[in-house]
């Protein structure tokens, strides 16, 4: 009976998550992100410098971190399991065209990157000397709806306290069953300590620890990817027909996948870079700059550095070296096409993917090395997780102290219960708890930016009009613009 129940619980997951993640939401979140591309007129080719410049302007104050600190923070939410397991998940069950898609839904994504991010600024607040902010927080100040706001935060704390953690736990587990046969709930065990002394550090230990690890190991998996794509240069430019005829169905052996194509690179390709969802608007609130597009710039990069150079680097490593299958997204266990790496006996897919892919190359290493770099990837993202979740507490509660400070340890000790659980649990599961996380929160998030637009494409237009009269570095002035609710702005609430 328990059994049952248990299964009719998976299964119940399951269907709530296709119901989030149906195509409304698919073409909302494609529509959102070309939409302010538009109106932005591509400001993601033609910033691009910009971009780049500002990760290393400004400096950390008393109430705020750096541009490159609220980089990295946000990145560390953007670079986690997706990076690596989704990347293989998304090839195994929609193709190699599935890159092409979450490249696409990273280009369009950046212009949604930018919109809250600078949203998350114009209307961010200094709580206990520090400053906080994300969509609560604009959905409160800029519509005045205090019940959407108070609903959006709820979610948020659910989906990244509750949801989402257990998909970046359970792959750490995964790949460590993988490369050292080691038991999940000793890897969950050490997770989950590990994780209790970052949060209960507060803030700035968070911020510290993502600002060391993020670009360290980010950097040395494009190293060891780009080894690989070396040793295997004569493969590259059929490596990149096969992804775009895959994309678009000419591929024989893939025609039948091309819906699953799309869906899962840009199913994938969403929960990786994180555009729309409303997380990094929290690390963006926290930066202390001169001007709102600082950080609608700044986080439309990180977008481009999680997808198009991380996820690439995952997918060149497993297509290149053939160590992938492709499954009917109709049948499980039906073998559309297979790569040449894979022994027919394998048929798992994940992390597992990426592990054999390095290792053809580095024998005895790449199960190893994946191991790890999922564990940073991972260890970091919940702790952004975290940071995100604590800031929602806040705004909740941010007139009430005491109660404040219950609320955040309830929510630390239910993160690190809610972290050992799904790091034991099955892979499946974690996915369809984590995709309802990210489905709940992009929705409401979506549509408050599409309400709050006429400010957000104000301020862009503001600080590229600064910038045609001369100005290196636009100030920003939002009682010059007439947008109300900005105090640390300094204009009238």
């Amino acid at each position: 009976m328990l059994y049952n129940n248990t299964m009719d619980f998976f299964k119940l997951i399951e269907i709530i998550s296709s119901w989030v993640w149906g195509w409304p939401f698919i073409i909302l979140c494609l529509g959102t992100g070309l939409y302010f591309s538009v109106r932005m007129r591509f400001f993601q080719i033609r910033y691009f410098k910009r971009m780049v410049k500002l990760l290393f302007l400004g400096k950390a104050s008393h109430s705020g971190i750096s541009s490159f600190q609220a980089f990295v923070l946000a990145l560390s939410g953007r670079v986690g399991t997706g990076n690596i397991a989704g990347v293989a998940t998304a090839i195994a069950l929609g193709g190699p065209g599935a890159v092409f898609w979450m490249w696409v839904i990273a280009f369009f994504g950046a212009g949604t990157a930018y919109i809250e991010a600078s949203l998350g600024q114009i209307y961010k607040e200094r709580i206990d000397g520090v400053y906080r902010g994300g969509p609560a927080f604009y959905i409160l100040k800029g519509t005045g709806n205090k019940y959407y706001a108070i609903t959006f935060a709820i979610v948020t704390i659910l989906a990244l306290g509750v949801l989402m953690p257990g998909v970046q736990a359970n792959a750490i587990s995964e790949a460590f069953v993988t490369s050292f046969a080691i038991d999940k709930r000793i890897t969950a065990g050490i997770v989950m300590l590990l994780l209790s002394l970052v949060i209960f550090g507060g803030v700035r230990r968070i911020v510290r620890v993502a600002e060391i690890v993020t670009p360290f190991m980010a950097v040395g998996y494009i190293i060891i990817a780009f080894v690989i794509l070396a040793i295997n240069y004569q493969h590259i430019g059929s490596m990149f027909v096969l992804i775009v005829k895959s994309a678009f169905g000419l591929h024989p052996a893939l025609s039948g996948v091309i819906g699953a194509a799309l869906t899962m690179g840009i199913k994938r390709g969403l929960y990786s870079n994180e555009a729309g969802q409303g997380t990094a608007p929290h690390a963006a609130a926290a930066a202390d700059v001169p001007h709102p597009s600082n950080q609608g710039f700044v986080q439309a990069f990180s977008v481009y550095v999680d997808t198009l150079l991380i996820c690439s680097a995952t997918a060149f490593m497993i297509l290149i070296t053939g160590m992938y299958k492709v499954y009917d997204s109709a049948d499980a266990t039906n073998v559309v096409i297979s790569g040449s790496g894979l022994s027919e006996s394998m048929n798992e897919y994940g992390p597992v993917y990426t592990q054999m892919a390095v290792d053809a190359h580095i024998p005895g290493f790449g199960s190893a090395f994946v191991a790890f770099a999922l564990l940073f990837f991972a260890f970091t993202t919940i702790m952004s997780n975290y940071f995100q979740a604590e800031t929602n507490v806040y705004f909740l509660f941010r007139h009430k102290k005491k109660t404040n400070m219950y609320a955040i340890n309830i929510l630390r000790v239910a993160m690190l219960v809610i972290t050992y659980f799904t790091a034991i649990n099955k892979m499946a599961f974690a996915w369809n708890m984590g995709d309802i996380g990210f489905g709940l929160m992009a929705w409401c998030n979506l549509i408050a930016i599409l309400m709050l637009q006429g400010v957000a494409l104000k301020t862009f237009n503001d600080y590229e009009t600064q910038l045609k009269s001369g100005i290196d570095q636009p100030l920003y002035d939002p009682e010059k613009l007439k947008i109300k609710n900005t105090k640390e702005w300094g204009a009238p609430s």
